[in-house]
């Protein structure tokens, strides 16, 4: 029997979103803009939010509203993004992603993945026509051929890879700090199902062959920094830690590590495994059996 998909990923909680037929109704999206919308500023990947976590919600002006983008419609009223140019001293969402109400949480990733969408799409792909912001932000049309473009999400994988003996296997980046470990990740390829990812991304990155019928899907949750989807797992390889030969072109050390080293790691700093706000820290979790301590975490 299957267990329980992973909850509470920060980025992915509960939150009302715009529904299609006002996203696509220009007249009740200009008369949202100019009767009482709120907007919270977003550049990138921050966002406006004071030191307890709450987003700066403000009225909307008439100078924000070529550069507004529908997030949600709900009893809490209207809420739109102000795409700026520049970031103020705004946290990343990366930082505050945890820390958000589930309220809120969905517009800010919304906002996040949007802002990098239009900040990367000034023209058109088909005619390298400038395109403007169509559909109340969530697409682009080009103002030469009149196509119509959406944003983009790229589908990734990410795997804690267990041994016969219920180690769990930990990479570093070659561009991370020589203490920093996470499970392995990466994209889904043209004509490439995710598990058929999966097993090529963790042999390519550790060397390492999984069984592909160990796979275990664990849930899923949207990484905007800018454009990902990251797919959770659980895998498993044959015999006892085998032999590890990473790429060393994306990562630069794999480890085999028992609950016991990942825990001593942590403690002489060795060892510093993903921020809460990611899904690898929930998938380290769900293998350890416990939530990890936040004097683990990196940045």
């Amino acid at each position: 029997m299957s267990r329980q998909l992973l909850t509470g990923l920060a980025l992915a909680r509960a939150g009302s979103r715009a529904p299609l037929e006002l996203k696509t109704n220009p007249e009740w999206w200009n008369t949202a803009l100019a009767a009482g919308a709120l907007g919270v500023a977003v550049a990138g990947d921050r966002i406006d939010a004071d030191g307890d976590a709450q987003l700066n919600w403000l009225p909307v002006t008439e100078s924000d509203r070529n550069r507004a983008v529908l997030l949600s419609e709900s009893d809490r009223g209207i809420r739109v993004a102000v795409l700026a140019d520049q970031a103020g001293d705004w946290p990343s969402l990366r930082v505050v992603g945890t820390e958000l109400a589930d309220s809120e949480v969905a517009d800010a990733t919304a906002a996040v993945a949007l802002a990098h969408w239009h900040a990367r799409h000034p023209r058109c792909p088909r005619c390298g026509g400038v395109t403007e912001m169509h559909e109340a932000g969530w697409a682009r049309i080009c103002l030469q051929d009149e196509s119509v473009h959406y944003p983009r999400t790229d589908p990734a994988v990410i795997v804690l890879v267990r041994d016969a003996d219920d180690r769990a296997l930990l990479g570093r980046r070659a561009d991370w700090p020589a203490n920093w470990f996470s499970t392995l990740a990466g994209f889904v390829e043209a004509g490439e199902s995710a598990e058929q990812a999966v097993v090529r991304e963790i042999a390519e990155e550790a060397g390492v062959q999984i069984l592909p019928e160990s796979l275990e899907y664990r849930g899923s949750q949207p990484w905007p920094f800018p454009s990902s989807l990251m797919l959770g797992y659980h895998a498993s390889v044959a015999g006892s830690a085998p032999t590890t030969t990473p790429d060393l072109d994306e990562i630069a050390e794999a480890r085999w590590l028992t609950r016991a080293e990942l825990a001593a790691g942590a403690a002489d700093g060795t060892v510093r495994v993903p921020p809460p706000v990611s899904i690898a820290r929930h998938l380290i979790e769900d293998w350890f059996g416990d939530r990890l301590s936040s004097d683990w975490s990196r940045p």
